[in-house]
């Protein structure tokens, strides 16, 4: 079994399904919930309101800040940092061109001090997307989709991803990168 990420409390032991909700008028910003297939809440996600950053913090359900997310400034392709408490950078999510659909690669050291390069690639309508190992020949460590044109989508722009995350990969991270995708996709709206 494969070990890719940093909290080990979320790491996936077998394969499973987490669902990321947009709550678009939401009063603190931009926020999203976080939670299992059967239900269960894993992770709260507010964002921040009138943010030049898009910044985003993320927290367990115990409400223990895990990291934030925050766009940055000045490059040519979108660029979002995960950092933690302390505000040390943790993951680096960096989109790319694709001819068609998105990509964008994250980069980050395991809590094994493995070096990771994960690579997200989706599809033209961006409703789906595979996140591969690129450390491991390209394996999918997790796979989102996008349902589309559901009646939060279309009234209001709220946004729903189901996403299957593979044993050994930590399901924080992965949300994390989803919800870069999410804000790669607003930009322009």
């Amino acid at each position: 079994m494969v070990n890719i990420g940093i909290f080990q409390q979320f790491m996936a032991r077998q394969p499973e399904t987490i669902i990321l909700k947009e709550h678009v008028f939401s009063l603190p910003g931009d926020s999203f919930s976080i939670r299992l297939a059967d239900g269960t809440p894993i992770l709260q996600v507010k964002g921040k309101v009138f943010s030049l950053r898009s910044r985003k913090k993320v927290r367990d359900m115990a409400g223990n800040h895990l990291f934030d997310i925050r766009k940055e400034l000045l490059h040519i392709h979108t660029t979002f940092v995960i950092k933690d408490p302390r505000r040390l950078k943790i993951m680096k999510v960096k989109s790319s061109f694709a001819p068609l659909g998105s990509k964008a690669t994250a980069t980050f050291t395991s809590q094994n001090g493995k070096q990771e390069s994960l690579q997200m690639k989706g599809n033209f309508f961006d409703t789906s997307a595979e996140i591969k190992d690129k450390t491991q020949g390209s394996l999918t460590v997790a796979s989102i989709n996008r349902k589309l044109l559901n009646g939060g989508e279309l009234l209001f722009g709220q946004q729903t991803y189901n996403v299957r995350v593979e044993p050994g990969v930590d399901k924080a991270l992965i949300a994390a990168m989803c919800i870069c995708l999410d804000e790669k996709n607003n930009e322009g709206k």
